[in-house]
């Protein structure tokens, strides 16, 4: 599949999101997660990902601000943290986050994971804050298609995004596929599994194929199954060097040979344990 890393998906409201973004979890609040933005504008990013567990909201709305890249022109996500559940929390949750980041609208908020007996009526407040249009599209995190398929029969907007761990060593296929028949996008975070699988002797294998590290080839592969992506890192090379993506495609017989690495590997919490 042809990219620029100008490309964007587009949602199941209209809203388009950039391919690539970068991930700012665990990015330290001050000056790592502020210059960790300003690198990947500079590099040509155009969607950050944050949250309000983070604590760098205020980071990243300040690094946004003073990039003098019109506000437009950059997608921003935040999410809901769980102790903030419920529907009146919900709204003052956003509201926090909003205030935060500096902005007069979020592109995307997520419920960050399905909290128990809470989720469906934060999930609420998501469309409260769509219809008033604080928010260009809402979504869900961490959400298994057991939790979707639970949403699904009592919402009344089709969440336009699940963000979820995904990388070729946690190929969610059924999950996948279950979002691409309910036109709901899927967004892999953690998608280089945390840089503990870079030294995979077939991942490098088939990296030396194209002259590119076995992180461009795990960022890379995503792109190919069309998952808007969020390579997380705070360090300026990586930053770029996770961008320089797009100037190859990777082989039917290559992607066979990625696809077949997932062995349910996981650097996060299983959100199926949840009920």
């Amino acid at each position: 599949m042809k990219l620029t890393i100008e490309d964007k998906a587009k949602l199941n409201n209209g809203v388009e999101i950039p391919y690539l973004g970068l991930g700012v979890y665990k990015s330290a609040p001050g000056s790592e997660t502020y210059n960790a933005v300003r690198w990947a504008l500079e590099a040509g990013y155009r969607h950050i990902d944050t949250a309000a567990f983070y604590k760098n909201e205020k980071d990243v709305g300040r690094a946004v601000k003073d990039s003098g890249i019109p506000r437009e022109e950059i997608f921003v996500t935040t999410k809901l943290w769980n102790d903030d559940h419920g529907y009146e929390k919900t709204l003052r949750g956003f509201e926090v986050s909003l205030k935060n980041l500096g902005f007069d609208y979020m592109d995307l908020y997520l419920l960050h994971w399905p909290v128990s007996g809470l989720r469906n009526d934060s999930y609420r407040a998501l469309e409260t804050i769509l219809k008033e249009s604080k928010a260009r599209a809402i979504g869900v995190s961490n959400y298994t298609t057991s939790h979707l398929t639970e949403l699904l029969s009592s919402c009344r907007t089709v969440p336009a995004v699940n963000q979820v761990e995904f990388s070729p060593f946690l190929y969610q296929k059924r999950v996948l596929e279950f979002c691409r028949q309910n036109e709901i996008q899927l967004e892999a975070y953690s998608p280089l599994a945390r840089a503990s699988k870079l030294s995979d002797e077939r991942l490098r294998e088939v990296a030396g194929h194209y002259g590119k590290t076995a992180a461009q080839m795990m960022v890379r592969w995503a792109l190919e199954h069309k998952i808007v992506i969020i390579p997380k890192s705070t360090h300026k090379e990586r930053i770029f060097e996770n961008a320089d993506v797009f100037n190859f495609e990777i082989s039917e017989g290559d992607m066979e040979i990625l696809d077949s690495l997932d062995e349910n590997y996981r650097v996060a919490w299983d959100p199926s344990r949840i009920p």
